[in-house]
């Protein structure tokens, strides 16, 4: 395992550090930089993608597949971008899950891409994760940079999971790589109404696999599915349990942002892990405690 420190220091990965299923793609990266931890060798990765715009179907489905992976020798794999990649990375910190992103731009937190996500980009190194680029510490986000994370993405992982793509959707070029680099494609099924479901089910016609609970992907990735899963009581801070106790009655987002004067982003952020967590549900801009059988 390589570690950095905490501190957010870019380090130059050796070409002999590079993850192993680097090596074995058709154009390799020549330079890699990284903050936080690489991969145990000892872990199944599998990139999450999706769309930007998921919808609540979307969501409840990256919070549950993740949810059945926590005991599982998995780690999750996004590109740190706005929808399914911030559920994604959210729902592995959520259940202890090891998780790397992947940013379509370099890793100085001047350029770092999204804006919006470098607390969690921060949280991902902070709970034992780690953040890798090919790109330059101080190269801007630019729309050649994503299809060439996307390389990464799919090169890095043993399989790609696709939840929410619409027919153009730019996440269905990480799972086009995966297969290309003889990677199992995964993606789950969605409604035939839905346009964020297109993308996906068009995949599911030409041979990927279906998903519909965290034991498929365990099967796919030839892991054991015998081991009963364990309920997880999560730890939350003072602040989380001070927000969860105001759900027993349902709150609108400006209600809680009175109640507890926190900003837009940080409370969106702690509402977010509240429902990864299956503590609370949303409807409408409306959030409440879950009941607890």
């Amino acid at each position: 395992m390589v570690r950095y420190t905490l501190m957010w220091e870019i380090q130059t990965i050796k070409v002999d550090d590079y993850p192993a299923l680097l090596h074995e793609i058709p154009d390799p990266p020549t330079e890699l930089w990284g903050v936080g931890v690489l991969p145990p060798p000892q872990l199944k990765l599998i990139a999450v993608v999706g769309s930007r715009k998921y919808t609540r179907y979307g969501k409840e489905v990256v919070s549950a597949l993740i949810n059945d992976l926590a005991d599982a020798p998995v780690g999750i794999i996004s590109g740190l971008a706005i929808g399914i990649d911030t559920l994604a990375h959210e729902a592995a910190l959520a259940n202890g899950l090891y998780t790397l992103a992947i940013p379509g731009s370099g890793l100085d937190p001047s350029v770092l891409y999204p804006r919006r996500n470098q607390r969690l980009a921060r949280r991902i190194v902070e709970q034992g994760g780690g953040l890798l680029s090919e790109l330059s510490p101080d190269t801007k986000a630019a729309r050649w940079t994503f299809p060439q994370r996307n390389r990464l993405m799919a090169g890095i992982s043993h399989a790609t999971l696709l939840i929410e793509a619409s027919e153009r959707s730019g996440t269905l070029i990480t799972a086009r790589l995966a297969a290309d680099y003889n990677r199992d494609v995964l993606a789950v099924p969605g409604s035939i109404f839905s346009p964020q479901s297109v993308g996906t089910n068009q995949f599911i016609q030409l041979g990927a696999t279906p998903i519909t609970s965290g034991r498929d992907i365990l099967a796919e990735l030839g892991l054991s599915i015998d081991t009963p899963t364990t309920s997880h009581t999560p730890e939350l801070t003072e602040l989380e349990s001070k927000v969860l106790n105001l759900l027993a009655d349902p709150h609108d987002l400006d209600s809680l942002q009175q109640a507890t004067g926190l900003p837009v982003t940080e409370l969106g952020s702690l509402l977010m892990r509240l429902e990864l967590h299956d503590l609370i549900w949303s409807d409408r801009g409306h959030y409440q405690q879950k009941n607890r059988t």
